[in-house]
């Protein structure tokens, strides 16, 4: 009788859920979402960049640090940190939108 041969299986990395990757684990996540040091991150920490410590490790969700770097810049809305799978076009119309409400022209004065 024949043998089949055996098919070699490749094993492949586990897809994280997207939950998962949207929270951001350890200080050397948090810095390169950030495009920073990571002794940059820790020092925006300090000044109350929303972290938070569980056991060893320190999380941050992806939505949190985008409204903080938002706020931070004196902004209404939250600002987009590129990451390789972002749409970046629907945040470009997004961001011209809101310059074109708020940089309306002003209308020349001429009345003396």
């Amino acid at each position: 009788m024949k043998q089949k041969p055996k098919s070699a299986k490749k094993s492949r990395p586990a897809t994280k859920p997207k939950v998962q990757s949207e929270r951001l684990k350890g200080w050397n996540e948090i810095a390169r979402f950030l495009g920073q040091p990571v002794a940059v991150a820790q020092r925006w920490a300090r000044s109350g960049m929303p972290v938070t410590r569980e056991g060893r490790f320190m999380y941050a969700t992806q939505e949190e640090l985008s409204r903080y770097l938002g706020r931070e810049a004196g902004l209404d809305v939250p600002v987009h940190i590129a990451t390789e799978n972002a749409d970046l076009f629907a945040d470009l119309k997004r961001a011209l939108a809101h310059a074109r409400a708020g940089n309306q022209p002003k209308k020349p004065n001429t009345k003396r």
